[in-house]
């Protein structure tokens, strides 16, 4: 029986097989946006079992398995690594449909050599097979960004991160892949979340200033900015359930802040307008920096409070959230491009009802500063499947030019993710291939060709300007 994952897996006519296999495939990944942890990546670290690498923290599977009704202990409780897989592989058959399924066997393939389905009957020979595979050296951390052909990675970390392992990865010559770090201040931003005073003490401490205004709060935040620099920063990100945009003056953000920090009630507006004068700061110094800021918009979390209780954050009680975004979003770049200090930006959203207000309200600010200055970025989260892989780049086709697009990011935790850049490799040669055949675009692979490898790498290379291509 032919594989299940084969050379011509989602490539459906011959146009798009011919582009992924001579255009896509061998191009190198820049994976921009990631939750890796860069201790992991310094110390070259050895998984000790396939649960290790695939389960502990994805949030995607474990949401799977609990709509099966598997029981929390076998998900992200006290059960041994190989129970929690022997879950997992009965979870698998009842995935299809889902991306989880492609991803699976995907990653079985591409790391293990592993070309059987995983089932409650093939649990066993998996598990004893990658394990046995985990235990030499070609699955390292390292080993497996080098296999992946992964040429530049920027991972997601707080302004009070010491960076230290950023400094020990840029000290190591055995790492040829740039490991940069990401400026994500959302904590100094939410200053309605329980813990904002203490996490304030927090961001004083790491850029050694006693905060006791807000202007000292924003003295810290650029003084963290020059050291995430100094190891090679070029890019932040903001995870935002909605974008913030109230008039407010200086005068008024001092003044609700100093009521938080005092322990007083702040309204939802005062918190709307201290919000806003903290991003539209923090986007004139990335504008300053030359950094790319990232907006991730739309994700309302932590919704079974029953179980947040239970289990923390980040456990997979989250979902898309309905809001107007037009106004907001429009109001946020103007804002800033009012000064000319508008960065180079990308725009994810968790809610497809926002692809076309955010892929025509990016044409309001393109400019000559960059080429595709403003970006509709790659479906994100739950729109990171082929159905929403396919509607975020046809709506910024229909809008704007897919031809600029920066491409695709893992946003994963798992270093056997890459073969997400595979799959959307596939997908975006598909819906070309489609056009072709269509009659919708030319047979013309020197235009096409350029086309997908710019997407798959050249753009991204290019708009973070990091110099990758060797």
């Amino acid at each position: 029986m032919k594989p299940f994952i084969h050379d011509d897996f989602m490539l459906q006519n011959k146009v798009a097989k011919k582009l992924y296999h001579e255009y896509a495939a061998g191009m190198p990944i820049f994976d921009f946006h990631c939750h890796l942890s860069p201790q992991e990546i310094s110390d070259n670290h050895q998984f000790s079992t396939i649960s290790e690498i695939w389960l502990h923290g994805d949030h995607y599977k474990w949401r799977a398995m609990r709509t099966l009704g598997i029981d929390e202990q076998y998900v992200t409780g006290s059960a041994s690594d190989e129970e929690k897989f022997q879950q997992w592989s009965k979870t698998v058959p009842h995935t299809i449909g889902n991306p989880l399924y492609h991803w699976t066997h995907l990653e079985l393939k591409r790391y293990f050599g592993i070309d059987e389905l995983l089932n409650e009957q093939t649990s066993k020979r998996i598990w004893e097979a990658t394990n046995e595979q985990l235990q030499q050296p070609e699955l390292t951390t390292q080993s497996i960004i080098e296999k992946s052909n992964v040429r530049g990675i920027c991972t997601t970390d707080d302004p009070t991160d010491t960076l230290e392992y950023h400094k020990q990865i840029a000290l190591n010559q055995d790492i040829k892949t740039a490991v940069l770090p990401t400026f994500r201040p959302d904590k100094a931003i939410e200053i309605q979340q329980d813990g904002f005073q203490s996490y304030i003490q927090k961001l004083g401490e790491s850029a050694d200033i006693s905060i006791q205004r807000y202007d000292d709060v924003l003295k810290a935040l650029e003084r963290r900015m020059d050291a995430f620099a100094e190891v090679g920063c070029v890019v932040s990100d903001h995870g935002l359930q909605t974008l913030p945009f109230e008039s407010v003056t200086k005068e008024e953000a001092d003044r609700i802040f100093e009521q938080r920090m005092s322990g007083e009630h702040v309204t939802e507006k005062e918190i709307e307008k201290y919000r806003t004068y903290t991003m539209v700061f923090l986007g004139k110094q990335y504008h300053r920096r030359g950094w790319v800021m990232q907006l991730h918009l739309g994700a309302i979390r932590n919704n079974n409070k029953r179980m947040f209780h239970k289990l923390g954050p980040d456990k997979g009680f989250d979902s898309m959230y309905d809001f107007d975004m037009a106004s907001s979003l429009n109001g946020f770049f103007n804002k800033l491009d009012s000064t000319d200090q508008l960065p180079k930006t990308i725009v994810y959203n968790l809610n497809p009802i926002h692809n076309e207000v955010i892929a025509t309200t990016i044409g309001n600010f393109q400019s000559s500063d960059a080429r595709g200055k403003l970006q509709f970025g790659s479906g994100w989260w739950f729109n990171d499947q082929k159905v929403g892989m396919v509607r975020q780049m046809t709506d910024l086709a229909n809008h704007g030019l897919l031809s600029t697009f920066v491409g695709m990011l893992t946003d994963s935790r798992s270093f056997l993710s890459y073969t997400r850049h595979e799959y959307f490799r596939r997908i975006l040669c598909n819906v070309i291939g489609e056009w072709v055949e269509l009659g919708e675009a030319p047979e013309d692979y020197t235009l096409l060709g350029k086309m997908i490898e710019d997407i798959c790498f050249r753009n991204a290379n290019q708009f973070f300007g990091v110099e990758l291509e060797r």
